[in-house]
């Protein structure tokens, strides 16, 4: 039985329904019918998710097909090398940060349109790529712990999941398993 490890994404993505609670109750309907896979989450993802679906919404049937476990965060490890690259990872991209203010402070033209180009440079440089909150650290933790699949549509979380060896799939591969073995179409 395969353990799948759920993002938030998955839900907020247009994957499986056209609002965050559709999705939500598209995707449980089709795991309630699934034999063949364990899908969990960890508690930190829970509480992004509501943010974008109310908390009566996800209710009690979601408990019964969906786990909500904690990665044993004491108790495991990462290779010295993920370490070693991601903080190296992380040098670059503060220092193209840098080098995007400096331009910024240099350029000629009005301040709202300086400020507003230097937010989107450096929220790209900064942000894309990157496993950056602790909901992206939880959903890699728990997926090596419980030797899972994480499903992610994020970019970074799946770059960094194969530094790991985590296998990763996109919402949209799990949706077409899903349907194939329900029988929905």
């Amino acid at each position: 039985m395969e353990n799948i490890i759920l993002d938030t994404g998955v839900f907020v993505g247009q994957f499986f329904g056209k609002s965050p609670i559709e999705s939500f109750n598209n995707f449980l309907s089709l795991i309630a019918k699934n034999k063949g896979h364990r899908f969990y989450m960890p508690p930190s993802v829970l509480e992004e998710l509501k943010k974008f679906i109310d908390e009566s919404d996800i209710g009690i049937k979601s408990l019964n097909v969906l786990r909500i476990k904690a990665p044993k965060k004491h108790e495991l490890s990462v290779p010295a090398y993920f370490l070693y690259t991601f903080v190296t990872d992380m040098r670059k991209r503060i220092d193209k940060g840098l080098r995007i203010a400096e331009n910024a402070t240099r350029s000629d033209g009005k301040m709202d349109e300086i400020i507003k180009s230097l937010r989107a440079t450096y929220r790209e440089v900064m942000r894309e790529g990157i496993i950056d909150s602790k909901e992206d650290v939880d959903l890699l933790l728990l997926a090596k712990e419980l030797n899972g699949i994480l499903v992610t549509a994020d970019k970074g979380l799946t770059f960094w999941a194969q530094e790991l060896g985590i296998p990763t799939l996109e919402p949209e591969e799990v949706k077409i398993r899903l349907t194939q073995v329900s029988g929905d179409r």
